[in-house]
């Protein structure tokens, strides 16, 4: 009894390792690294009054919201990466609702997902995906701006504090922004141009086959359930976080007393890292051989450019700024991420695909909230879910609770909860997780009843009756809520 204990234990801490691994070595470089450099370019270098502009409490709705839903969908980033961009505009002054629909959209209506999601699955379904998304999206960004509206004004007096009298943003700061975005989609879009390979060169180091056949046995894997593997490249880049988190400790972390050594190693190292992660790494018997990819060329050129732009096109007081915010961002968010992931790869041992058609195999209520809770606890990396949707599909689950687990799933990682929880506080997040799993099950209800016959009009009435309801529900609410002001 002991021994098959242990050896439970064991599998379950083995499962939750080997993913942590797998995720460090293959998501965080190039989607999450720049993000963070993002969201403290924006807290540094932007203006309140530029993200107020289209983003704040006070813009009309007819703007905030549509602008932030058209944010999220240009970006097209998946979950780890919109946090610390939510973290950025949130912080530099956006309302509470237009960032929330920012949150909800971008990794929802990932550009690359739709596509991949109507070539696997079905057009349908990848229509459904967008259009239901967008319509939740700004319907949960406006619901939390309603119940926080008093907390929400006193984050606005706040940034007011923080940021006021803040100048128009320099040409300078501006391309340096918008260089690091070009950074994000040169290393995380999967397009021909980027994927193609147009050099490789062999170099005679023996060994490194063997040593990544022994990572594969280290850390097991399964592709058809979503699982990567640990290669020998993924190895080596997870030693450069190491050392970059090392060296920003010792030369970011009191930067406010001056520049260091370690302040330009740090940020050297991040960009040899970054370089290493674009390229492609084939190890065989008789070395490695190097794909000089265009994604490789992209980030490259892009590294150049925000070198040049560093050195000679921000000030010492903007340098150091960004710096510090991208590491304190750094310090919010990654150990939190680290936790979600390491607890997602040990659920995931838990929960068996074969529960998915006794739970999910009709368009219920039940089945749809089981897709929720798959989308939590099962979650994976942009692209990944839909491979392991169509799987899902193939052992039995119908189509409306797989919407809804394809709606939950970039929103709701555990991760992501505790991160965003850190934000802008665990009752706010915490509702906001209640939102999303209501309007994500209500998706999935609609969808599949459309798929099981039910016509387009009557569906569009039950959407509609829903959102007087929840109208009429919120509007009783803010009207109490007045009327017990007045009486105190």
């Amino acid at each position: 009894m002991l021994i098959t204990t242990l050896d439970f234990l064991s599998r379950l801490l083995a499962s939750g390792l080997g993913n942590l691994a797998a995720y460090l070595a293959a998501h965080v470089l190039l989607c999450l690294l720049p993000a963070f450099y993002i969201a403290g370019a924006m807290t540094a270098l932007i203006p309140k009054e530029t993200i107020t502009r289209y983003l704040g409490r006070n813009t009309p709705k007819y703007i905030s919201y549509p602008a932030a839903a058209a944010a999220g969908f240009l970006l097209a980033v998946c979950s780890c990466t919109v946090i610390p961009l939510f973290a950025g505009i949130y912080k530099k002054g956006a309302g509470l609702g237009p960032a929330i629909t920012f949150l909800f959209v971008a990794p929802a209506v990932n550009i690359l997902a739709l596509t991949y999601t109507g070539t696997v699955i079905g057009i349908d379904l990848a229509l459904a995906r967008l259009l239901l998304s967008l319509i939740f999206g700004i319907s949960v960004g406006v619901i939390m701006a309603l119940i926080f509206r008093k907390d929400d004004l006193a984050h606005d007096k706040a940034t007011d504090a923080l940021f006021a009298g803040g100048d128009a943003m320099r040409r300078g700061a501006l391309i340096f922004l918008l260089v690091l975005v070009t950074l994000l989609i040169a290393g995380t879009f999967q397009i021909d141009l980027l994927k193609h390979t147009y050099f490789t060169a062999e170099l005679p180091i023996a060994g490194v086959d063997r040593f990544q056949n022994w990572l594969f046995e280290l850390v097991p894997f399964d592709p058809a359930r979503g699982e990567e593997g640990v290669t020998a490249q993924g190895a080596l880049l997870i030693g450069m976080l190491a050392l970059i988190g090392v060296t920003s400790w010792k030369g970011i972390e009191n930067i406010f007393e001056g520049f260091n050594l370690w302040t330009w190693v740090s940020t050297a190292l991040v960009g040899l890292t970054l370089l290493i992660a674009a390229l492609g790494v084939i190890p065989h018997p008789g070395g490695l051989t190097l794909q000089i990819t265009g994604k490789f060329l992209g980030v490259l050129t892009t590294t150049l450019i925000l070198a040049w732009l560093l050195k000679t096109q921000l000030n010492e007081d903007e340098i150091r700024d960004f710096l510090w915010e991208s590491w304190r961002f750094v310090k919010q968010i990654f150990p939190l991420l680290i936790i979600g992931v390491f607890v997602v790869g040990i659920i995931r041992e838990l929960i068996q695909p074969a529960w998915i058609e006794a739970l999910a195999g009709e368009n219920t209520l039940l089945g749809n909230f089981i897709g929720v809770v798959f989308g939590v606890f099962m979650y994976f990396p942009t692209l990944v879910e839909v491979p392991i949707a169509q799987m899902f599909l193939s052992l039995g689950m119908h189509r409306g609770p797989l919407l809804a687990y394809l709606i939950s799933d970039p929103e709701l990682s555990l991760q992501s909860i505790l991160i965003t929880a850190t934000i802008i506080g665990r009752l706010k997040a915490w509702v906001y997780v209640g939102w999303v799993a209501l309007f994500s099950t209500l998706a999935g209800l609609l969808y599949g009843a459309w798929v099981d016959g039910a016509r387009l009009g009557l569906i569009a009435l039950y959407l509609l009756g829903v959102t007087i309801l929840l109208a009429a529900g919120l509007l009783l609410a803010n009207q109490l809520t007045l009327h017990k002001k007045l009486r105190v």
